[in-house]
């Protein structure tokens, strides 16, 4: 990560008028493109951890890993409204806290 920021500055010290800030904010955006995709890492694993879990519950008592098969999507349709609400609590949140560090975006601070 270190080497491609050293190596945008390096190019674009030498090509064009750019500031430092510019070089900056794209290595924030590059790291916040490698934090999703580490979630997305996270995501997979979690998902292949159950895999495997419900494969060993398959092998020691099979009809509970049905049951669990069968019973999943209920609980997951139980559980969506609380999702749509966390999703609106977290939005609701982000517009406070916009409105908050508005004038501290108009006076050009960063």
């Amino acid at each position: 990560m270190l080497l491609a920021l050293c190596a945008t500055a390096f190019f674009l010290r030498f090509s064009s008028n750019v500031h430092f800030s510019q070089v900056y904010f794209s290595w924030k955006e590059t790291k916040q493109a490698a934090f999703r995709r580490s979630d997305e890492i996270e995501a997979r694993r979690y998902q292949m951890f159950t895999f495997i879990a419900w494969c060993i519950l398959l092998v020691l008592c099979w009809p509970l890993a049905l049951f669990a098969l069968v019973v999943y999507p209920f609980v997951w349709l139980i559980l969506l409204p609380f999702r749509l609400l966390g999703m609106m609590v977290g939005g609701v949140l982000e517009f406070i806290k916009a409105v908050v560090f508005l004038p501290a975006r108009v006076l050009g601070a960063r």
